[in-house]
């Protein structure tokens, strides 16, 4: 599902990933701990391709990520990953329907297929009755549900996630991490979760520790 072979990202004469190694099966949920400035993020964003690696190559799904170009690769990215951030980043002037179809609307999906797969999730993460929520209108939990809900809306492979409890209180947090074990269970996906929360870390099928730009083994 994922290959990441010698992975190398330096900022100036700054090196925050070396030689990183990472091989992630289908269907597996794997954390991702360091301390700050260790390089998680990093990782987590080359492994989004949001960010290319100074040396190193990607497979994902069995395709060479770096090697396409600009527009084939935000295709691959919006039809094949899925992102939920510590925050949520939903535009506040849309409600939680209209938020979780955006993914869908840009990869030209008919909307009223795009709304009712958004409502068919909305309704798996228990938020039915807040559809036509904005989000000012909703809580914390719930504004981070419908972030993964935004993130599942295009039936991605892998869902990556930064510190995705780091801004929920300890319920919501916990409801949050057995939610992404339900979700791979019902939808087979990958996940990779970078985290501070040791709880949530040692849930996962692996945990992973980074190291000062060092994958521990």
């Amino acid at each position: 599902m994922i290959i990441a072979k010698n992975i190398r990202k330096s900022y100036g004469t700054l090196e925050v990933l070396k030689d990183i190694n990472l091989h992630i099966k289908k269907g597996e949920i794997v954390s991702i701990v360091g301390a700050s400035g260790a390089g998680k993020t990093t990782l987590l964003q080359i492994l989004g391709t949001l960010d290319v690696p100074n040396h190193g190559s990607l497979r994902i799904n069995d395709q060479e990520v770096f090697g396409m170009g600009d527009n084939a690769l935000s295709t691959f990215r919006n039809r094949n990953i899925g992102f939920v951030f510590q925050f949520h980043q939903l535009l506040p002037e849309f409600t939680a329907i209209e938020n979780v179809c955006i993914p869908a609307y840009i990869a030209k999906t008919p909307r009223k297929e795009a709304e009712a797969r958004a409502e068919e999730l909305l309704k798996f993460l228990g938020l039915e009755h807040r559809i036509q929520h904005k989000p000012a209108e909703l809580s914390g939990g719930e504004q981070q549900r419908v972030a993964v809900a935004r993130a599942l809306i295009n039936r991605p492979g892998v869902v990556l996630a930064d510190e995705p409890s780091g801004n929920l209180d300890s319920k919501n947090a916990r409801e949050l991490h057995e939610l992404f074990f339900s979700l791979r269970d019902q939808f087979q996906q990958t996940f990779v979760i970078v985290t501070h929360n040791e709880e949530l870390a040692e849930m996962a099928d692996r945990k992973l520790v980074i190291r000062d730009g060092i994958m521990e083994v």
